[in-house]
């Protein structure tokens, strides 16, 4: 079973089984094409790879089937296309283009790698495709999706071995 997270209404859900959550996507909304910095979720099922948390911020790991490792403040993520750890977790400091993994907005408290453009990695094709915590008022990701903080740790308790997360136009 995939976590299917497409358009109802004039927003947007999230669904494994039975349940369903509101959910953010990318400012550029779900589109087929994808290009590094364009802001779109990318239409597709996505394998979970990894989950991060901070542990200094939450009171215990997420319970999750999926590898579930702590983050610390020298976590980043490469989105420098012309680097050879793009799309790669990096540690910092890094002297090519990166995301900081340590965030003081809480974005990514939790935040669960997914398999999009890794296997293999395709410069400009887009990097870090999360599903973290959504911002206040379920703003737009920069191409990620994401939830409540307790509606994640909720989906994550339900996952089971080779749930995908799948973006639908």
């Amino acid at each position: 079973m995939d976590l299917v997270v497409k358009r109802v209404g004039d927003g947007w859900q999230a669904r494994y089984g039975d349940k369903a959550w509101k959910a953010s996507v990318g400012r550029g909304g779900i589109r087929a094409e994808k290009v590094e910095g364009d802001g779109v979720s990318p239409i597709g099922c996505w394998p979970i790879r990894k989950v991060f948390y901070r542990a200094d911020k939450l009171d215990a790991a997420p319970v999750s089937v999926f590898e579930t490792v702590a983050i610390d403040a020298q976590d980043g993520w490469c989105d420098a296309p012309d680097h050879r750890d793009y799309n790669r977790q990096v540690r910092l400091p890094f002297d090519a283009s990166h995301e900081e993994m340590w965030r003081a907005d809480g974005l990514y408290d939790i935040v669960v790698v997914l398999g999009q453009n890794d296997d293999p990695v395709v410069p400009g094709a887009g990097s870090a495709i999360f599903l973290h915590v959504a911002s206040e008022n379920y703003g737009p990701t920069a191409g990620c999706a994401a939830l409540t903080l307790e509606d994640l740790r909720e989906f994550l308790a339900m996952a089971r071995p080779g749930t995908r997360l799948c973006f639908t136009g």
